[in-house]
């Protein structure tokens, strides 16, 4: 019953605190934190102590499989080069390193301490920098990066941490362990992809499949983790990346949409839960270690300076490491391989949050380990001063950069277009097919096509009026309200089965959540400072016009003409002439495409730059 009671009090804390945070805009992690901290040393709170198995096994396969999930494994292998320089190369440097560091402060510390208390605190953590970096707006490429290392410098971590805790650290050990548990989590990451994929193809279900999502990151890890040779293990944080990297990325083909749906919806509820979760109970370790620290020898003195030394060496080394590899560090970036701007490698070195996984490792050094209560109360610092220091400053460091967020202007621009692409390969399929339409089915389609496209293009010019789409929106959703009464209103007359009422109040929330989607997307566009282009395909963008002046500024001349009423305005960047989108009643700047075979135009709505070739029917 207390554990009970106990698992009811965090999540209850997780979900008053984190629903607070977003009412007043603040980062969740570090309040968290402090509640936590503050919690600790309440008498009557009962004391929770952070099991490592708890932690290594109940909570971290699961949040890495969910953020592997998200992850794009096309971004993955373009940043490749700089991920592994950093999940790898990073985590030894920083191991080294500290290890220096702790020996130098404390001379009686063994070398083995000293290495493992350099790999507990090495490895930045898995939900910290990425949660911060996506509030914040981070560039899509540094969250990429953090996201690819995070996801794979456990792994280095803890094959460092069993060689040091094994007292043997000569490199042949070293390398025989890391090549063990690299092989090892890839054959077993790989394995658990195939039979899962193998059983998907078959399974329509989604409960049935979202039961089988469950199972994979546990059986990943507690797979790779079975092989072992003497004290070197498998990767089961590799195995658990591996399988969800190839399992998200090929979901399309391998789930049904309702499956593909209901597992985000899953996995998104669950990485809340527990990220949330992660942060409170770091917190709540405060009081422990601080006073098992102080039943150490070292005076308090000397103990703040070791902790104080250890957090700055984290900070400084992985600084020292971005910019003296920084010539390395390249990936691919918006077609072109580049290494990152110095401000990048500035943000990413800032960007070195620890986490719980850090504070679950220092558990693992084993009792009886000479000043073993003062690594942990160093682990505790480390992963506290990071999140603090470098979390809070993130977003300052950030804006004085003056580094680009993702844009979502230019985010709706490409989403429109490749549905634009994508509709016309879907209408090419559909002249192909041969049958008869008595029932004019493919009229409808078409319609259905254009009213989805044009709800996409009106996105990318969202102002304050009312679009089509928006009072299709409004109404319907209104009408929606009207309908899920009536079948409310039915369901209590008591006069038809549960089942089919269900059924229809089910149709009506996915559609629904369909349109709060859209409405959701509009005001991210319509907040967002915005400067819309993207590169050009064709030809005919690429070509170099002379200038024209618009021939009806700020007006559709041919809707004014005819008495109708325009959403957005284009013009001609062969004769200038102004006229009004397809969402528009009148359609006149495709009209004019037809009638004069000009193959350019361009929004000329405030803001926007792009430009549109009917010819190749792509944006630029």
């Amino acid at each position: 019953m207390d554990i009970a009671v106990g698992l009811v009090g965090l999540a209850t804390t997780v979900l008053l605190v984190t629903g607070l945070c977003k009412r007043f805009n603040l980062a969740s992690p570090l309040v968290l934190i402090v509640v936590g901290i503050v919690v600790s040393y309440i008498p009557q709170i009962p004391d929770v102590e952070l099991k490592p198995e708890v932690v290594l096994f109940g909570l971290l396969p699961p949040l890495l499989y969910s953020a592997s999930l998200t992850t794009s494994l096309v971004d993955f292998k373009a940043n490749r080069r700089v991920i592994g320089l950093l999940s790898v190369g990073l985590v030894v440097f920083t191991t080294a390193g500290v290890a220096v560091v702790a020996h130098w402060l404390v001379p009686d510390l063994p070398w083995g301490a000293a290495f493992a208390i350099g790999a507990v605190v090495a490895p930045p953590d898995a939900v910290a920098a990425t949660s911060i970096g996506r509030r914040i707006g981070l560039p899509r490429r540094i969250v990429t990066i953090l996201e690819g290392e995070s996801l794979l410098n456990d792994a280095t971590a803890l094959v460092a941490l069993r060689t040091a805790i094994a007292a043997t650290v000569a490199a042949g050990t070293v390398a025989r362990d890391f090549l063990l548990a690299a092989g090892g989590g890839l054959l077993v990451g790989l394995v658990v992809y195939w039979v899962v994929a193998r059983v998907r193809r078959h399974v329509t279900d989604p409960l049935l499949d979202s039961g089988l999502s469950f199972v994979v990151p546990f059986g990943a890890y507690v797979g790779a983790e079975s092989i072992h040779i003497g004290e070197a293990h498998g990767s089961g944080v590799l195995a658990v990346v591996v399988a969800g990297l190839l399992l998200g990325h090929n979901a399309p083909v391998l789930q049904t949409a309702q499956s593909r749906i209901q597992e985000r919806m899953n996995w998104s509820s669950i990485a809340y839960l527990l990220e949330s979760t992660v942060f409170l109970l770091i917190g709540l370790q405060a009081a422990r270690i601080i006073s098992d620290a102080r039943a150490e020898g070292l005076s308090g003195g000397r103990v703040v300076l070791i902790c104080v030394s250890v957090l700055v060496a984290v900070i400084v080394l992985r600084l020292v490491w971005m910019f003296a590899t920084r010539l390395l560090l390249t990936g691919q970036e918006g077609g072109d391989r580049r290494r990152p701007p110095p401000k990048y490698a500035l943000l990413l070195g800032w960007a070195g949050m620890r986490g719980v996984v850090t504070l679950a490792a220092a558990f693992v050094i084993p009792v009886g380990t000479e000043h073993r209560d003062v690594l942990l109360l160093v682990a505790f610092a480390v992963v506290a001063g990071t999140l603090f220091i470098q979390g809070l400053t993130l977003p300052w460091l950030a804006r004085r950069l003056d580094v680009p967020s993702p844009d979502p202007g230019a985010d709706a621009l490409a989403r429109a277009n490749l549905l634009q692409q994508a509709s016309q390969a879907g209408m090419s399929y559909l002249k192909e097919l041969k049958q008869d339409d008595p029932y004019g089915v493919v009229a409808q389609i078409k319609e259905r096509l254009e009213r989805r496209n044009f709800a996409a293009w009106e996105s990318v010019g969202a102002r304050d009026e009312e679009t089509p789409t928006e009072v299709y929106t409004r109404v319907r959703r209104e009408m929606i309200d009207a309908e899920r009464g009536y079948v409310l209103e039915a369901r209590d007359e008591g006069h038809i089965p549960n089942e089919v009422i269900t059924r229809v109040l089910t149709q009506l929330d996915v559609e629904e959540s369909m349109l709060e989607n859209s409405e959701r997307e509009r005001a991210r566009v319509r907040d967002a400072v915005r400067s819309v282009a993207i590169d050009g395909g064709c030809d005919h963008l690429r070509e170099e016009r002379p200038p024209v002046e618009p021939t009806s500024p700020g007006e559709c001349a041919a809707c004014v003409e005819e008495g109708l009423a325009w959403v957005h305005l284009r013009m001609c960047l062969t004769c200038g002439t102004v006229g009004c989108c397809d969402s528009s009643i009148g359609r006149h700047a495709s009209r004019h495409f037809h009638e004069t075979k000009h193959p350019v135009m361009r929004s000329v709505e405030p803001g926007d730059d792009w430009r549109w070739c009917f010819v190749d029917r792509i944006t630029g």
